[in-house]
């Protein structure tokens, strides 16, 4: 059996409340959260979306050695300026992105790419090979099977995908690629 992956938010408290899947993550013992910026985990993986670098198989042996997942709540609004604040004080987590998946939040509900806290978590998950962690992550919300519904073909082959680079490819599959 696969350990659990650490899982770690950095709330920064520009949202609503009533809507912040990070909380309720927490208050389940799902993540872990901090609420400076200056003191993030030191071992691991931000969920970056500006990084570049897609979290995909070739992270697999850090991830075994016990490397954590770090997600940023904010608001997206904010995003940069809040990203460049941990990239200062925290250089040694490496920044990564996701491959796309669609929401199933009610916000942003059938949105590419923009998913709440826990959604990004979860989707990391299914990509490091721990589906049931992932289905844990998302229970606590009454949309959280409706995620896995929407997006069962692109992480049923983002799951089968051996490299980054064919991770990349894959997502173009079942979504538009933007043009250069």
């Amino acid at each position: 059996m696969l350990n659990d992956v650490p899982l770690h938010i950095i709330h920064l408290e520009q949202d609503d409340p009533k809507k912040c899947t990070a909380r309720k993550l927490a208050s389940r013992d799902l993540a872990q959260l901090h609420f400076d910026t200056r003191r993030p985990p030191r071992r691991g993986f931000l969920l970056d979306p500006s990084s570049g670098t897609i979290l995909g198989p070739d992270d697999l042996p850090l991830i075994e050695r016990g490397a954590g997942l770090v997600a940023l709540d904010c608001s997206w609004k904010q995003l940069d300026e809040s990203l460049g604040k941990i990239r200062k004080s925290s250089p040694r987590l490496e920044g990564r992105t996701l491959p796309l998946v669609l929401a199933a939040n009610p916000v942003s509900w059938g949105k590419p790419g923009r998913l709440s806290t826990a959604e990004a978590l979860a989707t990391c998950l299914v990509l490091l090979n721990r589906d049931d962690q992932a289905r844990r992550v998302l229970a606590p919300f009454n949309w959280g099977d409706q995620f896995f519904v929407l997006n069962e073909e692109p992480l049923s082959a983002y799951r089968e995908a051996g490299t980054r680079q064919e991770l990349v490819s894959t997502q173009w599959e079942f979504f538009d690629q933007p043009e250069s």
